[in-house]
């Protein structure tokens, strides 16, 4: 178990994607819902609480994972990770 209760380690850059790939969520494939694009520029982005701000503590915050489309950039947030398809 990790760090406030959590099962995710905090510097944990073994699951590391970079690159152009697509995804899918519970075996579903993901697709832009703006222009039905199958490809995305995968990030992450903290998910900032005011109380963890106020005591400086950003970054033991949970973290989303953020889907890039690369044909029209609109992103896409996930709890979860999505799994990587190709």
């Amino acid at each position: 178990m990790g760090i406030f209760g959590r099962e995710k380690r905090v510097f944990d850059s073994t699951k590391k994607v970079t690159g152009t790939h697509s995804f899918r969520m519970l075996g579903k494939a993901i697709q832009c819902p703006h222009c039905g694009g199958a490809q995305f520029n995968p990030g992450s982005a903290l998910l900032n609480t005011a109380g963890m701000t106020f005591f400086d503590l950003d970054w033991a915050n949970r973290s989303a994972t953020v889907l890039v489309c690369t044909q029209c950039s609109h992103i896409q947030w996930f709890l979860q990770e999505p799994e990587v398809t190709a």
